[in-house]
């Protein structure tokens, strides 16, 4: 078969070729960065009581009286009642209750408005909130399910662009939704069209860039630029205070990546697996120009090329995949990022400086992981920060309440932990799979980690319950995570395979022989 690396090598590794594709895919990433958690402030609950209409006439003073107190779960004092108000005739009385009748009034010093002041997602409705998030994940799941394989069919370039128009049109749509049902059905393609954005940027900069350039990008580059993005969001909602003026705003930057089209080529390793080799040899002359290097007269040798179309012959597709069990622990690991992220509003303090300091501790993550990528074993890195997480956020539930800086920095290095396993996963997957499933294998450990996103909103929901609950929780499973990631394949040192014969197999069983 043809081995692309050594066929391929005459190519410089940092040329201006690849500085280009480097910088326009991580531009391309920056925009997935704003919309994951952008629900956090899309959907903040602010503080709010029952309104009392105007039309009754009551002094100030008979109107914070209308508010009978309760007893807050978390914290153990009284605090005015967020769904229940005085019947206003029997007020006087201060005796029977009764739901908010005329609706609520909302505390407008932290947001303008949000989705939750303006669809009500209080109280009686309050579990459409959480919802809302999942609905998102949800598209996640479903187009990390089928995107990967559209792209190992169709290509990767095509996917990238398509995906990028739908994700920033939908955002686009939202703005001008009418009603929660509405909101959440464009929230669901967003996610879709999201996901499928990322994995294929990601893995388009796997297969065009060099072994040593392949791992930067992997690593720091493509989880950088999405962190960018997570640090300019908070930013981005502090100026704006409104949700729809926010998702307006979050919009543009993927209609301004539209013209990157003329600067992206296919995937030539891709187009070679699929028994193209004509054009990816074109696409190779013309790197080699761009890169002001002479390439080779032949550059895929005619054996090579007839033994590949042959190949091509026998599809691959998500069956072959799903026999490695090589994605058992992504579910799990997905869990306690994205409930640490999405606990970004319940933190002591300002909503906007939590949310960018949880995004700035993944900066020293990503670099972390690296440094760990570059030179460690690659099951050793995943579990010992897994592990690393899963004990920080059980220690977190054991901090008194008055000491609530140290309960947030433990959170933090939590994220932090987190983050740089996450950062490992989508390069880890890369290196395990083979090019002929390549987007797919990554599309589809996305699949199995959604399972844990859709669930990460109500795992935040327990703390009106018991607040340590999601601390106990996250831990508990993050560290089981980390357990488990022990059984995965080490690839350190090994190069990409292209085949399914040249994939590892599963410790314990005899699936894949590792080639070559």
């Amino acid at each position: 078969m043809i081995d692309y690396e050594s066929a391929t090598s005459f190519l410089d590794e940092w040329g201006t070729f690849q500085q280009q594709v480097f910088f326009l895919l991580c531009v391309f990433i920056v925009p997935n960065g704003f919309i994951s958690i952008t629900i956090v402030f899309v959907a903040d609950t602010p503080a709010h009581r029952c309104l009392i209409p105007a039309h009754i006439n009551l002094t100030a003073a008979w109107r914070n009286s209308s508010i009978p107190l309760e007893e807050d779960g978390s914290s153990g004092t009284m605090v005015p009642s967020q769904c229940f108000r005085y019947k206003i005739d029997e007020l006087l009385r201060f005796s029977e209750r009764e739901s908010c009748l005329d609706g609520w009034e909302y505390d407008r010093s932290v947001y303008t408005a949000t989705i939750t002041t303006e669809f009500d997602l209080v109280c009686d409705n309050s579990w459409k909130n959480p919802l809302t998030s999942s609905f998102f994940f949800c598209g996640i799941l479903v187009a990390s399910f089928i995107s990967g394989q559209i792209a190992d069919r169709y290509g990767r370039k095509i996917v990238l662009f398509v995906t990028l128009a739908v994700h920033s049109l939908f955002i686009f749509l939202q703005v001008f939704a009418n009603s929660w049902a509405v909101f959440c059905a464009l929230h669901f393609v967003v996610g879709m069209g999201q996901i499928s954005n990322y994995v294929s940027a990601f893995v388009l900069g796997t297969e065009l860039l060099g072994p040593r350039a392949r791992t930067i990008f992997s690593t720091i580059g493509a989880n950088l630029s999405c962190d960018v993005g997570y640090m300019l969001l908070p930013l981005c909602a502090y100026l704006l205070r409104d949700w729809r003026k926010l998702l307006l705003c979050l919009s543009l930057p993927g209609f301004l990546c539209l013209p990157f089209w003329w600067f992206i080529p296919e995937s030539p390793r891709w187009l070679v697996s699929q028994g193209r080799v004509k054009e990816a040899e074109a696409i190779v002359r013309d790197i080699a120009k761009r890169n002001k290097i002479h390439p080779p007269a032949v550059i895929f040798h005619s054996s090579e090329v007839r033994f590949e179309t042959e190949r091509k012959k026998r599809s691959n597709n998500i069956c072959d995949l799903l026999r490695s069990r090589n994605i058992l622990p992504a579910v799990l690991l997905t869990i306690g990022y994205y409930a640490i992220s999405l606990n970004t509003s319940n933190l002591y303090g300002d909503v906007y400086f939590n949310c960018f300091l949880s995004a700035l501790v993944e900066l020293p993550a990503y670099i972390l992981s690296w440094v760990l990528f570059r030179w460690c074993s690659r099951r050793l890195s995943v579990f010992s920060s897994l592990f690393a997480c899963g004990v920080l956020l059980l220690f977190v539930q054991l901090i008194p309440a008055n000491l609530v800086l140290l309960a947030i920095t433990l959170e933090m290095m939590g994220k932090f932990a987190v983050s740089t396993a996450f950062a490992f996963v989508y390069a880890y997957t890369a290196e395990l799979y083979p090019t002929v499933l390549r987007n797919t294998a990554i599309g589809a450990c996305s699949t199995a980690s959604r399972i844990g996103s859709i669930i990460a909103p109500y795992f935040i929901y327990l703390r009106r319950y018991w607040t340590s609950l999601p601390y106990i929780l996250m831990g508990s499973l993050t560290a089981v995570t980390g357990l488990l990631s022990l059984l995965l394949p080490e690839s350190f040192g090994r190069p990409l395979p292209d085949t399914m014969a040249q994939m590892q197999h599963f410790p314990g069983t005899h699936d894949y022989i590792v080639g070559g």
